[in-house]
């Protein structure tokens, strides 16, 4: 969530009162005021229709700790478009100004679009590299089997969000580690507003997700079920979700919403080590949750370290067509 020129003006704008009462300002100076800040809003009205700036069409607004992100960014990264990544405190963005992450922003010619739903990012990835990169974009293909799983891995998703948050809430530096505050890479003002807010912040995200002790047991009971429908699934030896010789979006998918408890290495292509709980205790019933599913789930577990493993690439190594 950055700053942007249309935010300030719509600063300046609600201020403007403000500052002609505090200032005492005459009639005359404030309808000058005003016709400056039209002035402005103009200006960025050309600026918005003038050739933009040269750079990559695409541009991923982030956060590092996310699954549902990190799904996204495996998929930009294996298809080896080039893209601008945007970190942000993605918990501002959700509480004040109603967006959530990922975000994807298409810049095509003057217009500039923003699809948000990792789901329906990878929809659009598959319609418009497709054709252009072949083969290279075949494992976006959005068979029927491939979206109804889908839509199951989505949910289980939701649940690893609960789950996670019933546990690391209570613990206020793990909890600030995991939205960004110590990685240099995120705006030094969000971090000091996610700090300062941290109370706030806190008390929304129990609202947001309902979390307590009875929601903590159906989720973690819901996630357990469908671990266990994935495990009985990889019984015949299968090596990807699908049955197929080779990985689709789908095992991309599982992999990045379980990886935010199996941790494995090389999560989120280097660009979540700052954000990941290297060096924090995490705390007791969370790891004896992770035990007890590493031992329920030895098949899920090794899918997805062998993932991480031999098909987590950075961009470099897939570019160019």
């Amino acid at each position: 969530m950055r700053i942007g020129a249309r935010a300030i003006h719509t600063l300046f704008l609600l201020l403007l009162p403000l500052i002609v009462a505090v200032f005492g300002l005459g009639f005359g100076t404030a309808l000058l005021l005003v016709f400056a800040l039209l002035l402005w809003r103009w200006g960025l009205s050309l600026q918005a229709i003038l050739p933009s700036r040269a750079g990559p069409e695409l541009c991923l607004e982030t956060i590092g700790a996310s699954h549902f992100v990190e799904k996204v960014r495996w998929s930009m990264d294996r298809l080896g478009v080039e893209y601008e990544e945007r970190q942000n405190a993605g918990v501002l963005g959700a509480f004040f100004v109603g967006r959530t992450v990922p975000k994807l922003h298409v810049r095509t010619g003057m217009v500039i679009s923003a699809i948000g739903n990792s789901s329906d990012i990878l929809r659009y990835l598959w319609g418009r590299y497709a054709t252009e990169y072949g083969e290279r974009a075949a494992f976006l293909a959005p068979t029927a089997e491939a979206l109804e799983l889908e839509k199951q891995l989505d949910l289980y998703g939701r649940y690893m969000q609960q789950w996670i948050y019933h546990h690391i809430l209570p613990h206020r530096s793990l909890t600030l580690h995991a939205w960004g505050c110590d990685d240099p890479s995120l705006p030094g003002w969000q971090r000091g507003i996610v700090r300062l807010g941290f109370p706030l912040l806190r008390t929304l995200m129990r609202r947001a997700f309902s979390l307590g002790a009875t929601t903590h047991d159906k989720t973690l009971a819901r996630a357990g079920d469908f671990l266990q429908v994935i495990e009985e699934r990889l019984e015949d030896g299968r090596t990807t979700l699908l049955g197929g010789p080779e990985i689709s979006f789908v095992d991309i998918t599982f992999a990045s919403l379980s990886g935010l408890w199996i941790f494995p290495d090389n999560y989120g292509g280097g660009k979540a080590d700052r954000v990941t709980p290297h060096g924090f205790e995490v705390p007791a019933q969370m790891q004896a949750e992770v035990d007890a599913w590493r031992q329920c789930f030895p098949r899920v577990v090794a899918l997805v370290e062998r993932l991480y493993a031999t098909e987590r690439l950075p961009a470099a190594a897939v570019r160019p067509v």
